[in-house]
């Protein structure tokens, strides 16, 4: 299968620290990685460097096989984008839902503006008429069906998601998760998603990396980390404490 990301001996250093140390691994067109780790294991650093946030990085990223330099031209956003954590501070509070969605449009001068937004709208499962309304007029949920709009208005081919459940109520990370997992389906779509949540990240990636300490300790597929077969103390140790692992987002159905 033909490769969308492709992470050579990746390094990133702040202030003399290696918080990344020469990782390599690479995703399927189409397909979905996730990155898990506690806290300061280095996976979300991964994922800035990935997206063109983070410029101090050494090693070799590519994208379809064209590798790129740490400052990114205008095509690579609008070919990768990026899913946040936080749905209120990923959104201008001052604009309007519309304006959210539109400025990426006028950005990369794509055209049919109205007819795009009603379409990122729908499928999303947002109201029309929402477009009008303010984030803070939203629920938590709403906000990141916004998020997630916006970065596919553009027609992206990678989507960089950043816990993008963890800000959710219980109650509609599920809802969440199933449409992203129905738009990577439909639209062709390869994902990386960082998060600490083991049953959210199994739930919507093929495979998962494990990171300790900068280092990718462990690379295996969803079903093992589920069967608990495992080839890492520490991968194991992240497996004991997520016990609702085999229970969480049972609705999925991919």
């Amino acid at each position: 299968m033909d490769r969308m990301i492709e992470v050579d001996q990746l390094s990133v250093r702040f202030d003399r620290l290696d918080v990344v140390k020469r990782i390599s691994f690479d995703v399927a067109k189409g397909a979905a990685l996730g990155l898990v780790g506690e806290s300061g294991s280095g996976k979300s650093t991964v994922l800035r460097a990935l997206a063109g946030l983070n410029q101090s990085w050494s090693g070799a990223i590519r994208f379809e096989g064209n590798a790129v330099e740490p400052k990114r031209t205008k095509g690579f956003f609008r070919d990768v984008q990026m899913v946040f954590q936080d749905p209120y501070g990923s959104l201008h509070p001052r604009q309007t839902i519309e304006r959210v969605l539109a400025e990426p449009l006028l950005v990369h001068g794509i055209g049919d503006v109205d007819a795009r937004i009603a379409r990122a709208m729908s499928e999303v499962a947002l109201p029309l008429a929402m477009r009008y309304r303010y984030p803070h007029q939203l629920s938590g949920g709403q906000r990141q069906r916004v998020a997630i709009a916006r970065a596919l208005i553009a027609e992206p081919k990678v989507l960089l998601l950043d816990e993008p459940t963890s800000a959710l109520d219980v109650s509609i990370q599920a809802e969440v998760l199933n449409l992203l997992a129905d738009m990577r389906e439909s639209k062709a779509l390869t994902y990386i998603m960082v998060g600490h949540n083991l049953a959210a990240v199994a739930h919507l990636c093929d495979e998962i990396g494990v990171m300790q300490n900068g280092e990718l300790v462990e690379r295996l597929s969803a079903a093992s980390l589920r069967d608990r077969r495992i080839g890492n103390s520490y991968t194991m140790r992240l497996r004991e404490l997520s016990d609702d692992i085999d229970e969480s987002f049972v609705t999925h159905d991919n």
